[in-house]
């Protein structure tokens, strides 16, 4: 069956990292993968920068930022379509992390609510040490923000939490406790725990709670960051 997946989340989350990686390994296992790149609002770290790794991997890709090829703001549209109309094994939508960028999404609203039963999952990517994600209240009250512009229902959290070129284990573990208080509430559960395969090996050796860890996927970093760039906003 056709799987879709919709990755939302606050800014730098790492929503376009985590698409890359699902979409390589994906790949890499023999399905037929597009990402959609409707995240227009981040012009430092673009996936369309990484065209050549991707298309090197077998990942077909939508983005509007590609210059010279695949798809332009005036057939964008169009191009999405693909996403619903081919026969495709794993479809990812990586969504920017604001009102735009949700919206950008909702605009596709009926191709989603076309879909057979079991086919779309929406995982709200989620890194603790982000603003507006600091507390299960605040990653509550993002994620009901998120879905009023998506016009989609979260149907699964993704602990993502990380302080870039400072992270270590413990961020996975300060932001499994957070997340497994926003889960509880919600009643949504915790689908992937992601990080440098380092970090999620030291992590998983504590033993924690497999309901609120889910799937580990171990990433490899296709984006660079600064921590400056992290802190002050300036992505």
């Amino acid at each position: 069956m056709k799987k879709i997946i919709i990755l939302i989340g606050n800014y730098c989350s790492g929503k376009t990292e985590l698409a890359m990686n699902m979409a390589v390994l994906a790949s890499g296992d023999g399905r037929r993968t597009l990402v959609v790149d409707l995240d227009r609002i981040n012009d430092y770290f673009r996936m369309s920068d990484h065209i050549p790794m991707l298309t090197a991997k077998s990942v077909n890709i939508v983005s509007p930022t590609f210059v010279g090829q695949g798809a332009t703001q005036t057939n964008m549209p169009a191009a999405v379509a693909s996403a619903f109309d081919q026969d495709w094994d794993l479809v990812i939508f990586d969504v920017g992390g604001d009102q735009a960028g949700a919206l950008s999404l909702a605009r596709y609203h009926q191709d989603f609510a076309a879909l057979e039963p079991g086919v779309l999952e929406v995982y709200d990517i989620v890194n603790v040490f982000r603003p507006m994600s600091e507390t299960a209240d605040k990653i509550l009250k993002l994620k009901g923000e998120l879905e009023d512009f998506a016009r989609q229902s979260v149907t699964g959290f993704v602990n993502n939490s990380n302080l870039l070129n400072y992270a270590s284990a413990d961020d996975l573990r300060r932001g499994y406790e957070v997340i497994r208080e926003a889960s509880d509430r919600s009643g949504i559960p915790v689908v992937h725990t992601t990080g440098r395969r380092e970090y999620l090996e030291e992590f998983l050796a504590d033993g924690r709670d497999p309901k609120y860890i889910g799937t580990p996927i171990p990433l490899e970093t296709y984006m660079h960051r600064s921590w400056d760039t992290f802190t002050y906003g300036k992505i």
